[in-house]
């Protein structure tokens, strides 16, 4: 006797999988990025990235390219609507919303936007473990396959000269950026980049995480490292923007749906 028929596999098209969606006018985009700068404030003030009035994201604006939506100053992350969101130009004047902003942290977002072209948000907090590595004034090391994504595509900028206050240090921390996605801010914290809010936050989250496994690693042993090789090869895989946003995209879900007042 023969048993039952196994079902068919299910054509592709007919399966869902999220990519970044096309928006049809300016205004659908920029709602688009201000409600996901809002939700990543909130899942970064979630996972305890916070710590007091430092951290921001900050989003270009699609048709006021030299304006970008940030953070209100002072205002908890996990509290953060869309409605909340200020939008402040290249000198960080205010041109809409009600709050001020952390001029200290908006210069060096203003100053990478300004050197990217091609970045759409980036990202800095004060997060324990990018702050512990930092203090070391370490690099990341392929020691993970998360770590491997920075390979060669991160930079360590070697001075602290306190809280940065003035564009020339803005500057400065542009150009060691580079066309990489990420920074290790000596004795300060890390700064990620992104040509998406999805991608810049994804990067941040795996930087953080990947800071803690190398610490973790170290006090426990002597890592080993993966080789220059497939280290490179993990990176073109794991690596690029697109990847960032997918990944990212559970983490979205979660906030969007259990927080839905966020998008107010």
């Amino acid at each position: 006797m023969h048993g039952p028929t196994p079902p068919l596999p299910l054509p592709t098209d007919r399966l869902r999988f999220a990519m970044p969606p096309m928006h049809e006018s300016v205004e659908d985009e920029r709602r688009h990025r201000k409600e996901r700068l809002a939700g990543a404030l909130r899942i970064f003030g979630r996972l305890g990235f916070e710590d007091g009035v430092s951290g921001h994201i900050t989003a270009r604006d699609p048709e006021f390219t030299d304006c970008f939506w940030v953070n209100p100053f002072g205002m908890p992350f996990r509290h953060v609507t869309v409605s909340d969101l200020v939008l402040a130009n290249q000198d960080g004047q205010v041109v809409e919303g009600g709050y001020h902003v952390n001029q200290a942290a908006f210069t060096v977002h203003a100053q990478v936007h300004a050197a990217r072209p091609d970045v759409v948000a980036v990202a800095h907090c004060h997060s324990v473990h990018g702050r512990a590595l930092a203090a070391l004034g370490e690099l990341l090391e392929p020691i993970t396959q998360e770590s491997c994504a920075f390979y060669e595509d991160h930079a360590l900028y070697d001075t602290y000269t306190g809280v940065s206050v003035d564009a020339e240090e803005g500057r400065r921390i542009a150009a060691v950026l580079g066309s990489r996605k990420a920074l290790v801010l000596r004795n300060h914290g890390l700064l990620t980049v992104g040509d998406s809010v999805d991608a810049a936050a994804w990067w941040f989250v795996s930087m953080e995480r990947s800071c803690q496994v190398q610490l973790t690693a170290q006090a426990a042993g002597r890592p080993v490292r993966i080789d220059h090789r497939m280290a490179v090869a993990t990176r073109e895989q794991l690596g690029g923007d697109l990847v960032a946003w997918i990944n990212y995209q559970p983490m979205w879900e979660d906030v969007s749906r259990s927080e839905p007042g966020l998008l107010g």
